[in-house]
Parts: structure tokens; C-alpha cells; sequence
């Protein structure tokens, strides 16, 4: 058997799909005795490199309307976030101060609140 170069069997890794590499990875754990978990630096306990800083999830709440804002634009803005039909979204909007979502990540609500501030909307993260 001929042997293969490094850059055959990139080819060939290129060309696999999730579950081949999977299988692969499981293959190559087995045969050498190995693991592909990466290595603690510093010996150092997983725990305290995970801690998380802030809240996991977070609740986006619209307040009210800004001053002169089109209420148009926050119904279509809170419509698009939610996947709620038109009506309901006005409810939503209409009821103010009410969750837009619940349980989501930091990072989610303040790419929504942008949205729904540049529609002209006051929004609260809690």
C-alpha cells in the first residue's frame, strides 16, 4: 500500500461530512489510546475557567415608545424577533411594558434591543 501524503489526507477530511469525521475522531481514540479532549493549562480546575460572568439568560422588555417614534416600525421590528403575526405584535406593543423575549443570551437581547431602538422603541434588559 502506497503511503499518503499530508495533503491527500486533508483532501480526503475535506471531503467527509460531520458524522464521518465523528466516527474518525472515535477510530483514532481507539487504535492509539488517545483522546481528543484538549489538555486543562495550567492544571487548573474546569470549574473555575467556566464561572460565568453576569446572568446565563436574559429578558428583553419593551417600555413604551420613544418620543415621535413610528409605531409602525416597533410593531414590524417586534414582529420580526418574536415570529408573532401582525396583531399580535401590535398587542405587544400596544401593552407596553411587556417581554418581547424570555430566556435568551445576553448577546441575543442586545443585538434585538438595537433593532427595536433604531425602530424607535425603549427597551429593558433584565
Amino acid at each position: 500500500m502506497a503511503k499518503l501524503t499530508n495533503e491527500e489526507i486533508i483532501a480526503s477530511i475535506k471531503e467527509m461530512t460531520v458524522v464521518e469525521l465523528n466516527a474518525l475522531v472515535k477510530a483514532i481514540e481507539e487504535e492509539f489510546g488517545v483522546t481528543a479532549a484538549a489538555p486543562v493549562a495550567g492544571g487548573a480546575p474546569v470549574e473555575e475557567e467556566t464561572e460565568v460572568k453576569g446572568p446565563s439568560e436574559v429578558t428583553l422588555v419593551l417600555k413604551g415608545l420613544a418620543e415621535g417614534a413610528a409605531k409602525v416600525k416597533v410593531i414590524k421590528a417586534v414582529q420580526a424577533i418574536t415570529g408573532l403575526g401582525l396583531i399580535d405584535a401590535k398587542k405587544l406593543v400596544d401593552n407596553a411594558p411587556s417581554n418581547i423575549k424570555e430566556k435568551i443570551s445576553p448577546a441575543e437581547a442586545e443585538g434585538h434591543k438595537a433593532s427595536l431602538v433604531e425602530a424607535g422603541a425603549e427597551v429593558e434588559i433584565k
